[in-house]
Parts: structure tokens; C-alpha cells; sequence
């Protein structure tokens, strides 16, 4: 693999580490901030947690714009400037208005996120590559995720005033975060959509040396003149993509994944473990994500998607279902984080894997930002809505009814892997477009 690629998508793929440190770093903070505020479990739910995810779908609708106008690079940069603003005013501030408002600058951040650095990855990635390199972001995503669980665990006992440092340190990686940004290349892609001829060409010729640069430019070029300008992705012909789109990203947040990142300890707390073991366990969700997630970015190139896909659905229902089983029968705490390490085992290696890829492959170089932008936003609208039910929820129907909802959930994405998903790996982005688009829609 091409060393500079590597770099540059790690690079990208960085902001993915903001991502899962952003959204998870709240878990370890939000029972002692209901408890300093005096929310209640609606205020706190849909407020002071809910509010950072409703910027993730605001940053995530409109995330598309400045990756289309301004660049897949230059809205990378403009993330790692929120993620940092975000630490910084959500750790000093002295009121859950203030305290909820810079959370919200971070979930714009995050929503963006999702749209620009998988739509960079693939667009610098060779296509036998594309698989690996676009899961670097998922990895990152599940690292920051378990760094944040680890951060909570270890300044969980520094004073009273330890949310303050357990939300604010980020500000560090967001920082350093923000410098590397700078120094990565335009997507050759998008250069192309501008007319950047010779900027393009010579990103291109690094990205893939052995091949030469115009062939790939006739290729995209090829691709662009098939289209009606001032399209969108709402069009007849793109209908199938877009249903693609929104069935993975429904499914993904209608598994719980969530929901139980969000509110670990309390879940662990709920099934009968103290708060110190519940820190802990949560250390174990982390480790145990990143090492599945790991294993499914190895595979991903190899197996394929929907593989991955059929393997993850079927961990899905098996875990969900006995931890419903669990809370219903009253089987005791120690066995609930076993069975929760499965499904997140599940969920790593299916779905973690696949959805950020699958979205960022699926619609045309033009049309990319947009489709990433529709995609994200189904993901993070069910990711603000279900996780902002979960303290009313399990104080009404119990934590054993919610996760047989997400158990049938599952079944219901197995069928839509056997029936509807296509296989993508190894083919070219351009390829792709005319498989899923004219060929669908002859």
C-alpha cells in the first residue's frame, strides 16, 4: 500500500477518534450532571445529553454543503475547529444551557464528520484498498470510544469537579487533531467536480503511480458528462442508492449501539453492578469493540461487506436476545457485560465495519457529499431520538422490553442484507456508480 495514502488517511481518519471520544466521554459525566443540576430524566435525556446529538444531525444535514463547496479537506479542518471549541466551553461552563450549547458545537462536528472523512478515504484510495483504509475511520471512531471510557475511569475520583476534566480534555487530541488536517492533499475526485485539472493530476499520480493519471481522470470525466447538472440525489434514477443508504443507517441505530454506548454504566448500574465496576465494564465495551472492529477492517477487503454484514446480524440477534432474556428472568449482573461484549462483538464487526464504508461507495462522485449528508442524517436522527428515550424508557417498559424491540430490529436487517444489499468491494467508485444506478434503473 502506498505510504503517503496510509498517512493521509489516517489523518482523515483522526476525526473519527474525536467522533467516538466526543460521544462516548458524556457516559461517565451524565449521571453526576443530572445530579449537580437536578434534571429530570426528560430535561437531562433530551437536553443535556440529547442536545450534542441533535447537532451531530444538524452537522450531518448540512455537512454536505461545505464538503461539496468548500472541499473534503477544508471541512476536515473546519471539524477539528468545533470538536476543540466544544471541549473547551462544555468543560468550563456553570449552567446546563451553556453546558448543552457547546455540546451541540461538538455534535456538528461529529455529524460532519461522517460525511467528509469517508468520502476523502475513498476518493484517495485505490479500490482493492478502499475497504481498510475507509474503515481507519471506524477504527478511530472505536479507539476514541474506549480512550474515552478509560479517561472517565481514571479521573472519575480527581474531586468534585472531575466532568469538568473528564469533557474537557479532549480539547487536546482536537488540537493536534486540527494541525495534521492541514498538511493532507484535495480529494483528486473532488479537484475534478471543480475543474482543477492539474491539481488533480498530481495527486493522482501519487495515489496510484503505476497507472496512469489521465485514464482515471477519462474515467471520472466519463462519469460527470452522464450527468444533468444541478441534480440531486431525490432523482428517479438514484432511488435505489438512497434506499441503500437509508436502510443501513436505520438499522444501525435500531440496534441499540447507541443507546448502550451513551449509557453504559447506568446499564451495567441497572443490572446490579456497583458504580466503580460499572466504570470498568465499560473499559471492556471499548476493548472489546476496537479489537472486533479490527478484525472486520481485515476482513472487509477480503470477505466483503455484505459477509461481514450476514455475520454481524446473526451475533445481533443471538446477544440482543439474551439480554433481554437477561433482564426479563433476572439472571444477575455479572452475566449482562458478557453478553453486552457480544453484541458490541457483533455490531464491530458488521455494521461498525460496514456503514460508513458502504455509504461512502454507493453514490456517484458528484453526488457523493449529498448522499453521504442523507445517509449520516437518518443515522444520527435515530441516534439522537433513541438514545434521548432510554431513561424514560427503561423506567416505563423495563430494559428487558427495550431490547427485545432492538432484538426483532435485527431480524428484520438480516433480511434486508439477504434480499436487497449488493456486494461492493473491489470495484472501482466509477464501476459502482453504473452497477447500482443505470444498470437498476434500465
Amino acid at each position: 500500500m502506498n505510504r503517503k495514502i496510509l498517512i493521509w488517511s489516517i489523518t482523515a481518519a483522526l476525526a473519527g477518534f474525536l467522533f467516538g471520544f466526543d460521544t462516548v466521554v458524556i457516559s461517565g459525566a451524565e449521571k453526576k450532571l443530572q445530579l449537580l443540576w437536578g434534571s429530570s430524566d426528560m430535561f437531562h435525556g433530551i437536553v443535556i445529553i440529547g442536545m450534542a446529538l441533535w447537532g451531530t444531525v444538524v452537522g450531518a444535514f448540512f455537512g454536505g454543503i461545505p464538503t461539496n463547496k468548500l472541499g473534503r479537506k477544508n471541512t476536515l479542518i473546519l471539524i477539528g475547529v468545533l470538536y476543540t471549541l466544544s471541549a473547551i466551553g462544555s468543560g468550563l461552563a456553570n449552567d446546563p444551557w451553556i453546558f448543552s450549547i457547546f455540546r451541540f458545537i461538538g455534535g456538528l462536528g461529529v455529524g460532519a464528520s461522517t460525511i467528509a472523512a469517508p468520502a476523502y478515504i475513498s476518493e484517495i484510495a485505490p479500490a482493492k484498498d478502499r475497504g481498510k483504509l475507509v474503515g481507519l475511520y471506524q477504527f478511530n471512531i472505536v479507539f476514541g470510544i474506549l480512550i474515552a471510557f478509560l479517561s472517565n475511569y481514571l479521573l472519575n475520583n480527581v474531586g468534585e469537579n472531575a466532568w469538568r476534566w473528564m469533557i474537557g480534555v479532549e480539547a487536546f487530541p482536537a488540537a493536534i487533531y486540527t494541525i495534521f488536517a492541514l498538511t493532507i492533499p484535495k480529494s483528486p475526485r473532488w479537484l475534478l467536480t471543480k475543474f482543477k485539472n492539474s491539481e488533480a493530476i498530481g495527486v493522482l499520480k501519487i495515489i496510484n503511480p503505476d497507472q496512469d493519471p489521465e485514464k482515471l481522470m477519462l474515467e471520472i470525466k466519463d462519469e460527470m458528462e452522464n450527468t444533468v447538472p444541478n441534480e440531486n440525489i431525490f432523482l428517479k434514477k438514484y432511488r435505489f442508492p438512497l434506499i441503500l443508504a437509508f436502510l443501513i443507517a436505520f438499522f444501525n441505530q435500531l440496534s441499540g449501539i447507541n443507546a448502550l454506548l451513551y449509557y453504559a454504566p447506568r446499564i451495567f448500574e441497572e443490572a446490579g453492578l456497583g458504580e466503580s465496576t460499572a466504570l470498568l465494564s465499560s473499559i471492556g465495551i471499548g476493548v472489546t469493540n476496537m479489537l472486533f472492529t479490527l478484525l472486520g477492517i481485515i476482513l472487509i477487503d477480503r470477505l466483503g461487506r455484505k459477509q461481514l454484514m450476514y455475520i454481524g446480524s446473526i451475533g445481533y440477534i443471538i446477544s440482543l436476545s439474551l439480554v433481554s432474556a437477561a433482564f426479563f428472568f433476572n439472571w444477575g449482573g455479572s452475566i449482562v457485560p458478557i453478553l453486552l461484549f457480544m453484541f458490541i462483538a457483533a455490531h464491530a464487526i458488521g455494521q461498525g465495519t460496514v456503514i460508513w464504508v458502504f455509504i461512502s461507495e454507493i453514490f456517484p462522485n458528484h453526488l457523493r457529499g449529498s448522499g453521504q449528508s442523507f445517509g449520516s442524517s437518518v443515522h444520527w436522527v435515530l441516534a439522537a431520538v433513541v438514545p434521548s428515550l432510554v431513561p424514560i424508557l427503561f423506567s416505563t417498559i423495563g430494559a428487558g422490553t427495550v431490547f427485545l424491540i432492538f432484538t426483532v430490529m435485527m431480524v428484520l436487517q438480516l433480511l434486508f442484507v439477504i434480499f436487497m444489499m449488493p456486494e461492493t468491494k473491489g470495484i472501482s467508485l466509477e464501476e459502482l456508480s453504473d452497477k447500482l444506478i443505470k444498470e437498476r434503473n434500465k
